[in-house]
Protein backbone atom coordinates (compact mmCIF):
# COMPACT_ATOMS: atom_id res chain seq x y z
CA UNK A 1 0.00 0.00 0.00
CA UNK A 2 1.56 3.27 -1.15
CA UNK A 3 1.41 6.37 0.97
CA UNK A 4 1.43 10.07 0.32
CA UNK A 5 4.81 11.45 1.41
CA UNK A 6 5.13 14.82 3.14
CA UNK A 7 7.54 16.96 1.12
CA UNK A 8 9.17 20.27 2.12
CA UNK A 9 10.90 23.23 0.51
CA UNK A 10 14.20 21.40 1.15
CA UNK A 11 13.21 18.00 -0.27
CA UNK A 12 10.76 18.93 -3.06
CA UNK A 13 13.20 18.95 -6.00
CA UNK A 14 14.66 15.58 -4.98
CA UNK A 15 11.22 14.09 -4.19
CA UNK A 16 9.89 15.05 -7.63
CA UNK A 17 12.98 14.52 -9.81
CA UNK A 18 12.23 11.06 -11.24
CA UNK A 19 9.22 9.52 -12.97
CA UNK A 20 5.68 10.86 -12.69
CA UNK A 21 4.92 12.69 -9.44
CA UNK A 22 1.82 14.40 -8.10
CA UNK A 23 2.22 16.97 -5.32
CA UNK A 24 -0.83 18.15 -3.39
CA UNK A 25 -0.32 21.73 -2.14
CA UNK A 26 -2.66 22.18 0.84
CA UNK A 27 -3.21 23.83 4.23
CA UNK A 28 -4.95 22.67 7.40
CA UNK A 29 -7.47 25.56 7.28
CA UNK A 30 -8.53 24.85 3.67
CA UNK A 31 -11.90 23.06 3.33
CA UNK A 32 -11.50 21.90 -0.29
CA UNK A 33 -8.00 20.62 0.62
CA UNK A 34 -9.53 18.40 3.31
CA UNK A 35 -11.86 16.98 0.64
CA UNK A 36 -9.00 16.48 -1.85
CA UNK A 37 -6.59 14.69 0.51
CA UNK A 38 -8.54 11.40 0.83
CA UNK A 39 -8.90 11.29 -2.98
CA UNK A 40 -5.12 11.66 -3.39
CA UNK A 41 -4.60 8.94 -0.75
CA UNK A 42 -6.94 6.55 -2.63
CA UNK A 43 -5.05 7.22 -5.85
CA UNK A 44 -1.75 6.55 -4.07
CA UNK A 45 -3.11 3.14 -3.03
CA UNK A 46 -4.13 2.36 -6.62
CA UNK A 47 -1.34 3.98 -8.64
CA UNK A 48 1.54 4.11 -6.15
CA UNK A 49 3.61 1.67 -8.18
CA UNK A 50 3.49 4.06 -11.19
CA UNK A 51 3.23 7.53 -9.63
CA UNK A 52 4.90 9.09 -6.59
CA UNK A 53 2.43 11.04 -4.43
CA UNK A 54 3.57 13.95 -2.25
CA UNK A 55 1.84 16.63 -0.25
CA UNK A 56 3.12 19.99 0.90
CA UNK A 57 1.71 22.24 3.62
CA UNK A 58 1.92 25.71 2.03
CA UNK A 59 1.99 27.46 5.42
CA UNK A 60 5.04 25.50 6.60
CA UNK A 61 6.75 25.62 3.17
CA UNK A 62 6.07 28.97 1.45
CA UNK A 63 9.04 28.98 -0.97
CA UNK A 64 8.10 26.12 -3.31
CA UNK A 65 4.47 27.19 -3.90
CA UNK A 66 5.70 30.75 -4.47
CA UNK A 67 8.30 29.59 -7.02
CA UNK A 68 5.54 27.86 -9.02
CA UNK A 69 3.15 30.81 -8.72
CA UNK A 70 0.60 28.82 -6.73
CA UNK A 71 -2.06 31.27 -5.55
CA UNK A 72 -5.00 28.95 -4.81
CA UNK A 73 -5.19 25.67 -2.95
CA UNK A 74 -5.66 22.86 -3.37
CA UNK A 75 -3.29 22.88 -6.32
CA UNK A 76 -1.99 19.57 -7.62
CA UNK A 77 1.28 19.79 -9.53
CA UNK A 78 2.15 16.93 -11.89
CA UNK A 79 5.80 16.52 -12.83
CA UNK A 80 7.43 14.05 -15.18
CA UNK A 81 11.17 13.50 -14.71
CA UNK A 82 11.45 16.80 -12.83
CA UNK A 83 9.52 18.95 -15.34
CA UNK A 84 6.06 20.35 -14.57
CA UNK A 85 3.62 18.89 -17.10
CA UNK A 86 0.31 19.82 -15.47
CA UNK A 87 -1.15 22.03 -12.76
CA UNK A 88 -4.64 21.29 -11.46
CA UNK A 89 -6.38 23.90 -9.30
CA UNK A 90 -9.35 23.15 -7.05
CA UNK A 91 -11.04 19.93 -6.00
CA UNK A 92 -11.03 17.07 -8.54
CA UNK A 93 -12.54 13.60 -8.33
CA UNK A 94 -10.47 10.43 -8.35
CA UNK A 95 -11.58 9.62 -11.92
CA UNK A 96 -10.61 13.10 -13.15
CA UNK A 97 -7.16 12.87 -11.56
CA UNK A 98 -6.58 9.32 -12.77
CA UNK A 99 -7.36 10.39 -16.33
CA UNK A 100 -4.87 13.26 -16.09
CA UNK A 101 -2.12 11.06 -14.61
CA UNK A 102 -2.68 8.30 -17.18
CA UNK A 103 -1.63 10.75 -19.92
CA UNK A 104 1.89 10.92 -18.49
CA UNK A 105 2.49 7.23 -17.78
Amino acid sequence: MATVVETTDKTFETDTAKGVTLTDFWATWCGPCRMQSPVVEQLADEMGDQVTFNKMDVDANPNTPQSFGIMSIPTLLVKKDGTVVDSIVGYHSKDQLKKILDQYL
